[in-house]
């Protein structure tokens, strides 16, 4: 197996005229990707089955709001740990954590006071406020962390498949399925976008404990995986516009989307998809380092 020049996971980065040594820890899994995948797939069961058998738990909305408070939180403390395995100085970490969890918090909030107060809702606002908290947060966000030295610096610090096994919290995409099979939801919209969020986060721990062991054909895996998953956030975005009422509605006359309007249901494309788009950059930014990296034979 090919063993990778590590720099980025020592006390310091020393540059290469040929082009950066980089790799990610490649730790012994105890765990295998088809016992992973098992294991999400039935918890992802268990936890839609409890959505459907109780309404009420669907309705208050709490799985969503656990679930985002749980991922924003995971987010920070993975953040955290990175940084911990960078050669920057104890300042250097905690002014780089402030200055992704502050904007990071503040991007969240202000995500959830405009979903709680309604401003999604057709017909609250005369522009079109969605589309714009997705692109125009996601577009910045993703240019100034491609461009950051520092961020760099993280993400080779960073193990590759923590980007990706995070994103296992996709799953939540799940409620749109349950939306649909209590009928408030449009089947046109909620099963490709559903269906989509549920393979994206099945496959995530899958995926990650691959990459983790440096199985042959890992970092491609992972590269797909990363495609995929922007490609279904795409999709629900798109279908989400066409199916919602307003001057982008073509589908669903006579059952309108009124999902990605409603709290708290709303957060998922207000907030989770930008920061699930900014995850995957973050991501394929990752491995196209590593799949350029330079192959090193490994020490006798």
């Amino acid at each position: 197996m090919q063993q990778w020049a590590l720099t980025a996971n020592t006390s310091a980065n020393t540059p290469n005229a040929e082009g950066p040594q980089l790799a990610p820890n490649r730790t012994e899994t105890f765990i295998s990707p088809t016992f992973a995948f098992a294991g999400t797939a039935a918890a992802t069961g268990l936890w839609l089955a409890a959505l459907v058998a109780i309404p009420t738990l669907q309705s208050s909305g709490l799985s969503v709001i656990v679930a985002r408070f749980v991922v924003h939180l995971i987010v920070l403390g993975g953040t955290w740990a990175g940084l911990s395995r960078t050669s920057l100085t104890t300042s250097a970490r905690i002014s780089t954590w402030l200055a992704i969890a502050i904007p990071l918090t503040i991007w969240h909030g202000a995500a959830w006071a405009i979903v709680a107060n309604g401003l999604l809702l057709p017909g609250a606002t005369s522009i079109p406020l969605l589309p714009l908290m997705i692109v125009v947060p996601t577009a910045v966000v993703i240019t100034l962390l491609w461009r950051s030295r520092q961020i760099g610096t993280l993400l080779d610090a960073t193990p590759d498949h923590w980007l990706v096994g995070l994103q296992a919290y996709r799953v939540i995409g799940g409620v749109f399925l349950v939306n649909w099979l209590a009928g408030s939801t449009p089947a046109v919209f909620a099963v490709p976008a559903g269906t989509g969020d549920v393979i994206t986060g099945l496959m995530a721990l899958p995926t990650a404990l691959a990459l983790a062991s440096g199985r042959p054909g890992s970092v491609r895996a992972a590269v797909l995986w990363n495609l995929f998953g922007i490609a279904d956030l795409v999709v629900a975005v798109t279908l989400g516009a066409l199916t919602s009422p307003g001057a982008l509605q073509r589908l669903a006359f006579d059952h309108p989307n009124l999902t990605t309007g409603t709290y708290p249901t709303a957060i998922i494309p207000a907030f989770t998809v930008p920061t699930s788009l900014v995850l995957h950059a973050l991501s394929l930014r990752q491995l196209l380092r590593l799949r350029r990296a330079r192959p090193v034979a490994p020490a006798a």
